[in-house]
């Protein structure tokens, strides 16, 4: 359906303005009569040229901004259908700004706020519908908003942290794969041919190297296509149900790297179980939640199981320490919690506890990694360029 653009005029005489989704212009002539506004003009919204992969994604930050500005506008007391007006004007991500204008049409057309957000996943998760659910039914959507939004801002700044501990590795790996690449394919074979002119014997790791470049640049299409091929088929069999739990399963088990990925699944546990519980969500259905927003499906696994035993009457406890997953510590304090009726001070201590280890990890991690990957470089690309310098020393002793 074509989307309108209109200016109107309501029974007190201000002026509003606006975009609507209707069939036509009598469709809204009639839809903002209902609503005590009378139309004074109105337009087409002209169609936007959408590629794909481009200006369409939704942030979790501009989620994050959106959250933060509509708590502290319903906590100044503006009404929530004025707050949505006044972010579809002012959001600039395009895909947003039609998500929220969405929005506030099924508020106004009568639908709760939190089945409004529940027919738009791909921006509000379901952790995010069921505590705006707990803020409609306490009275309190600001306060839940509120928690929302610290809860996503933690969330963002540990995958953040998470992100910037692995740039760097990444880069140096790519940037000296490239450069032996570059080595074997041009370099080499103009020391080869300098070698071959001379009718020098080469010594071994030189004649390795040069066996090695020959392969290479004889193969190299061919070794792409199936580096692509096998990346392709990793990303499918990432997707199948099966394949997804044996690769987060590896990815817990990785030296040095494992153990970061396993605080970082522990600390969003805890912090994401603690939201929930604090926010008045049934421990059901947070453990439900939970799960679904690990990101690891080991973790998910079992979560749900710990789940399924306390519908059976089991702690919750027992089974996450049975898991394999969850550390004694971990654990333990929630043994302590659900004992003190206090299981979301201790999910909080929990979560405070591990993000700060996931901090120091990191520290780590960056002072451990960076002498082996210089270890790595000189080895690799050392290796290479004095593999190529050998014979010319041989040479130059000769002389």
């Amino acid at each position: 359906m074509p989307v309108y653009l209109w200016e109107g005029r309501t029974l007190s005489g201000a002026i509003q303005r606006g975009e609507i989704e209707v069939p036509d212009e009598r469709a809204l002539q009639v839809l903002l009569r209902q609503k005590g506004i009378v139309l004074l003009k109105a337009k087409k919204k002209p169609l936007e040229l959408r590629l794909p992969f481009f200006g369409r994604r939704i942030k979790k930050r501009d989620v994050l901004i959106f959250t933060q500005q509509l708590s502290a506008m319903i906590n100044a007391g503006l009404p929530l259908l004025q707050s949505l007006e006044i972010l579809v004007q002012q959001t600039e991500n395009k895909a947003l700004k039609e998500v929220i204008q969405k929005v506030k049409q099924d508020v106004e057309g009568g639908m709760s706020f939190a089945g409004a957000l529940k027919k738009h996943p791909r921006a509000f998760d379901r952790l995010y519908v069921d505590m705006v659910v707990a803020g409609e039914q306490s009275g309190n959507l600001d306060l839940m908003l509120k928690r929302v939004a610290n809860h996503m801002e933690k969330m963002e700044n540990l995958k953040r942290k998470v992100r910037s501990a692995m740039v760097y590795p990444s880069i140096i790996v790519i940037v000296a794969i490239l450069v032996t690449i570059v080595l074997l394919v041009f370099v080499i074979p103009t020391f080869e041919k300098l070698f071959r002119d001379v009718g020098m014997g080469l010594p071994l790791p030189t004649q390795m190297v040069i066996n090695l470049s020959k392969f290479t640049k004889a193969n190299f299409p061919y070794a792409l296509l199936a580096l692509i091929g096998a990346a392709l088929g990793l990303r499918y069999y990432y997707r199948t149900e099966k394949g997804k739990f044996v690769i987060d399963s590896l990815l817990l088990r990785l030296p040095v790297f494992g153990i970061l990925f396993k605080k970082v699944a522990i600390a969003r546990f805890a912090r994401t179980l603690a939201t929930l519980v604090t926010s008045g969500v049934p421990i059901l259905e947070a453990l439900e939640i939970v799960s679904a927003t690990s990101g690891n499906r080991k973790v998910e696994k079992a979560v749900l199981e710990a789940r399924s035993q306390l519908q059976e009457g089991q702690s919750l406890a027992l089974p996450l320490s049975k898991s394999g997953v969850f550390p004694p510590m971990v654990t333990y304090m929630i043994s302590v919690g659900e004992s003190t009726g206090n299981l979301e001070g201790m999910l909080e201590k929990v979560a405070d506890f591990y993000e700060a280890d996931v901090d120091q990890a990191m520290a780590n991690l960056s002072s451990l990694i960076e002498p082996v990957l210089i270890v790595f470089l000189g080895v690799l690309i050392g290796g290479l360029v004095v593999s190529m310098y050998l014979p010319i020393f041989k040479m130059a002793a000769a002389i």
